[in-house]
């Protein structure tokens, strides 16, 4: 059983990676603001946990179908409408259960699940560990405004918890205006971005085989935070973002790699982002938005 599940997360994960890479090239495209093209990160999130997808003659995987991969249908309630796997190992005869075209390849498929269950396991209680110990860290904190508390535990403001969460600041930081600091660790409230990190982790550590499902991570994790400065900034006249920009300079980097930090990320970058932010009119937004839906669509489909 193991092996068959492995088998059809090693097909997820290459197709991810395709799909990966594109959202790669894509996110390079200075003229997409990177508050839009975070959304691009769903293709490879969800075509690395969701094993089935709904045929689409637009959809990319209609055209690579022709050359590498094979598409198994599992239910067509209609003519029009199917859901099926894209197979692309091509390893198997049969799907329901699995039967491979050799003997030895149900062994090494056996192997490979088993080591690929326990890589996964390890990585996903390292994580629970991480998460506990990081909350405890800050359980003590001091109550300073709001949301807002002061711990001598932490390096850089950040947000702690998904549920309940509460934006802990360094002791030293408490005589400081904070006024862009707060505003920034709300913004990453408001978009739940502790929730999509842990996400973002827990997927990769199921595709912990995969050298480029923790590149696309970093590359999330990068493009969240150069997002929460785009709409921490909206509306701030260049004054005001330079004022935000020297502020992001004067944080340290957070140690702590399962939560939302002022100081995360590659300041650099994220200071020249802040600077060139641009405001969106309405026809540039609904054009940015359709632009995003039919990559969506294009990409996170299955041939048809």
């Amino acid at each position: 059983m193991i092996g068959g599940i492995c088998y059809w997360v090693i097909n997820m994960s290459i197709v991810a990676s395709f799909m990966g890479l594109i959202v790669m090239l894509i996110r390079k495209i200075k003229i997409i603001p990177h508050r839009v093209s975070v959304f691009l990160w769903i293709i490879p999130f969800l075509r690395m946990t969701v094993p089935v997808g709904i045929n689409s003659p637009y959809s990319l995987m209609t055209l690579i179908s022709r050359l590498t991969t094979k598409t198994v249908t599992v239910y067509q309630p209609t003519e029009d409408i199917a859901l099926s796997y894209t197979n692309t190992i091509g390893a198997a005869e049969s799907y329901s259960p699995i039967t491979y075209k050799a003997d030895f390849l149900k062994t090494v498929f056996s192997v490979t699940g088993f080591v690929w269950i326990i890589g996964s396991l390890a990585l996903l209680i390292a994580l629970t560990i991480i998460y506990v110990s990081t909350k405890r860290a800050v359980a003590d904190s001091r109550f300073l405004k709001k949301i807002v508390y002061l711990s001598d535990k932490v390096d850089s403001p950040a947000v702690y918890g998904i549920f309940r969460p509460k934006i802990v600041i360094p002791e030293s930081y408490k005589d400081k205006d904070l006024e862009y600091i707060v505003r920034h660790e709300k913004t990453h409230i408001k978009r739940l971005d502790n929730l999509w990190r842990i996400l973002g982790f827990i997927t990769a550590a199921v595709h912990w085989f995969n050298p480029l499902s923790w590149v696309f991570l970093k590359a999330f994790l990068t493009d969240l935070e150069l997002a929460c400065d785009e709409m921490a900034v909206a509306g701030f006249e260049k004054e005001k973002r330079k004022e935000y920009a020297r502020t992001l300079l004067e944080c340290s980097q957070s140690k702590s790699m399962l939560v939302s930090a002022f100081g995360g990320a590659k300041v650099r970058t994220r200071i020249e982002n802040v600077l060139s932010y641009k405001k969106m009119t309405a026809f540039s937004a609904i054009g940015f938005t359709v632009l995003v839906l039919v990559i969506i669509i294009t990409l996170i489909t299955n041939a048809g």
